[in-house]
Parts: structure tokens; C-alpha cells; sequence
């Protein structure tokens, strides 16, 4: 008995009646599960390799397997055999391989978006978590039908890879080639593999650097104590605080101290041009970011300056701010209008 054959007894009985390609679906749902939602490995270039079929192929193969678990037609059978006209008649409903790979991309396509566009009008909305559930669990659906449809037929007439008779050929193409230019074509070929693997993987590890960027932004806190960007507070008596929120979200790309500075401005405007005719000192903040970092702080507001229309003026700067900080040496800034009673 080969090794191959004795390392196939290893797996449970149960496991070994199952169809292969459909063991190596479920497995790779279950790993691009993990790789999705445990953390230590969530962060690497694995969930990516392993994301991309999982949206774009395995939904397709599974429910394609389950459409259609006939073989395709078949051209290595042999004209005496009795039982061929029966086969042939038996795997006419049946796709081939070629067949199965384009129905896959294609209905992967058609079904990711449709189980994203169902969550959209769930609670759950359109998240990590729900979608990794809601597309593995349509694939181990289709796994599971799949299997029990393929099982019921007669052995002669299920699809299976052909995965040994592959492997033949493949060896012997490479390690037999009939002539010298076949030995310097397998060559050049595993050569090309080679390189296109080794940059594929140089482009998941090393990702390009998109756009870099800070945010920066008000909030207030609702009746439940949630930060919410909306209900601001529009009148203000002097000396009375009012609270509320500035966030920044580094997207640098790289660890950055910040300087937040708040003033209350009077402020004319004429002909679209604004000019400050009064600033009020009211904050200022200093926090330290991470890449992908959000920082917040709930603070109180107490104006110190009365008037109609004045402008509560928040300035962000990428490390320290400047003896006299305007919006115009701001890298950020970000304001509401505010009135002030005495």
C-alpha cells in the first residue's frame, strides 16, 4: 500500500467518505474564520490570502457543488465497457471542471454582495463578525448539501478531482520530459511560478501606503452617555461650562504628537473674508498617537467672552503649536457658532 494510501487511513472513517474538494472547502472557512477574528493573527497578511477566496471562490464552489454533484462528461472510457452509455446518460446533467471554476468566481461574485446587502437590513449591519458568519455559514450549508447529494449517487457517477492522476502527470512531465526543449520549458515555467508567487506574496506582506491623514472632530454625549456628532450646544452663558468632545484619529501611518488648541473668536465677516477680531483662550491638549490610533476627551467649555455669533474655534497641529495659533498655520481645524450671554 503506498504512503499516500496509509496517511488517507489516518483521517476517521466518517471523514474519509466524504468528497475531498468539500473537506478542503470547509477547512478553509473555518481557517479564514479564525484568521479574521482572532486577534493575534487578524493583523497579519493571512487573512488576506486566505479572504480572498473566501469571498470571491469557495460561496461559488459550494453551491455549485450542491447544484450540480453529477461528473461531468468524460472522454477516458472505453468503448466496450457496458456501462458506458448508462455513465454517459447518468453525467449528461453534470459540468466539468473548466465549467465548475468559472460558476464558482461567478456566482461567489453574485452571492457575497447579496449576503452583504441581507445584513444591511439586519441589526447587525454590514460588520466583520456578521459577515464571516453569514458567508461561512452559506458555504457550510452548501458543504453539507452538497456532500449529501454527491453521496447518494452511485459511485461511477460523482464529480471528483481527479487529484492522483493529476499528480502523475505533473511528475512525470517534469521529471520525464520526453524531449530537451520540454526540460527547458518545465524549467522556464517553474521559474515564472517562482517569481509570480514570491511578488504576490511581497504585495500582501509589504502593502503600499494609501493617503496619510488625521481626523479631527466634535462629539457630544447623549441621554445614554454615548458620543454622538450631533445636538451641539448653540448658547452659552459667560462663566457657566458646557460640556463637550474633540476626538483625533491618527491615520499617519506612523506614531504623532498632537496639539489641540481651543479658542472662542470674535470674529467679522466681510465680503467672504473673516477676520478675528478677539480670540479667547479656552483648551489645550497634547495627546500622543499610534497609527490607527482614536484619542477623545470630554472637557468643559466656559466662555469668557460675550457676543452674538462668536466662533468656538478648535486648531490641530502635528507636534507643537505656534506662539500665535490661527487657522491659518493649523494643520486641521474645526469650529461651531456659538452665542454668549452675560
Amino acid at each position: 500500500m503506498s504512503s499516500e494510501s496509509d496517511a488517507w487511513l489516518l483521517v476517521p472513517r466518517p471523514l474519509r467518505r466524504l468528497p475531498v474538494d468539500l473537506v478542503v472547502v470547509a477547512l478553509l472557512v473555518v481557517l479564514t474564520a479564525v484568521s479574521a477574528l482572532v486577534p493575534p493573527i487578524s493583523g497579519t497578511p493571512i487573512r488576506i490570502v486566505l479572504g480572498l477566496p473566501f469571498v470571491l471562490f469557495l460561496p461559488g464552489y459550494a453551491f455549485v457543488a450542491a447544484l450540480f454533484p453529477e461528473a461531468g462528461r468524460t472522454t477516458d472510457r472505453t468503448e466496450d465497457d457496458e456501462s458506458d452509455d448508462r455513465i454517459e446518460r447518468a453525467r449528461e446533467d453534470g459540468i466539468d471542471g473548466i465549467e465548475r471554476v468559472a460558476l464558482s468566481f461567478g456566482l461567489s461574485i453574485a452571492v457575497s454582495p447579496l449576503i452583504g446587502l441581507a445584513l444591511n437590513f439586519t441589526p447587525f449591519g454590514i460588520r466583520l463578525v456578521p459577515i464571516v458568519v453569514a458567508i461561512g455559514g452559506f458555504t457550510l450549508v452548501a458543504v453539507a448539501v452538497a456532500a449529501a447529494r454527491r453521496l447518494a449517487l452511485p459511485a461511477a457517477d460523482r464529480f471528483r478531482i481527479p487529484l492522483g492522476r493529476w499528480y502523475a502527470a505533473t511528475r512525470t512531465e517534469l521529471f520525464d520530459p520526453e524531449t530537451r526543449m520540454d526540460q527547458v520549458l518545465n524549467v522556464v515555467l517553474a521559474v515564472s511560478l517562482l517569481l509570480a508567487v514570491s511578488s504576490v506574496a511581497y504585495a500582501v506582506a509589504t502593502p503600499t501606503a494609501g493617503e496619510s491623514f488625521s481626523e479631527f472632530y466634535f462629539l457630544t454625549e447623549n441621554e445614554t452617555g454615548a458620543l454622538t456628532a450631533e445636538n451641539y450646544p448653540e448658547n452659552f452663558t459667560e462663566g457657566a461650562g458646557q460640556p463637550l468632545v474633540v476626538g483625533v484619529s491618527n491615520h499617519e501611518h506612523r506614531p504623532t504628537n498632537y496639539t489641540v488648541v481651543a479658542q472662542l473668536q470674535r470674529v467679522r465677516v466681510a465680503n467672504n473674508t473673516t477676520r478675528v477680531l478677539e480670540r479667547s483662550p479656552i483648551q489645550r491638549f497634547s495627546p500622543r498617537l499610534a497609527d490607527n490610533e482614536t484619542w477623545t476627551r470630554r472637557h468643559t467649555v466656559t466662555p469668557t467672552m460675550t457676543g452674538e455669533r462668536l466662533r468656538l474655534t478648535y486648531l490641530l497641529y502635528r507636534g507643537p503649536a505656534p506662539a500665535n495659533p490661527t487657522t491659518g498655520n493649523a494643520y486641521r481645524e474645526t469650529h461651531l457658532w456659538v452665542n454668549v450671554t452675560s
